[in-house]
């Protein structure tokens, strides 16, 4: 398993911890942000393949913000499988 810890940029939550287990997303856990969508978000991707919650979650925007909890999730995920 790896343990990835991502600081959001432009959004209400703070940062995000993600598990992933073999290109499979294990558990995600926003820190900060509406407590209701970022758990949603969370355990509708848990099981998903993290290209799948990329092409899913990418430019999904919050209000007139370019960006939204979803969408830095996204980014946090591909970041992760370009260091890979």
């Amino acid at each position: 398993m790896e343990y990835i810890t991502y600081q959001t940029k432009g959004v209400c939550s703070r940062s995000i911890d993600i598990t992933v287990d073999n290109g499979i997303i294990v558990e995600v856990r926003y820190h900060g942000g509406c407590a209701g969508n970022t758990q949603g978000v969370a355990a509708l991707i848990k099981g998903m393949k993290i290209e799948e919650a990329i092409e899913r979650l990418s430019g999904i925007r919050c209000g007139f913000k370019s960006t939204s909890c979803p969408d830095q999730l996204a980014t946090a995920l591909r970041e992760y499988l370009a260091q890979k």
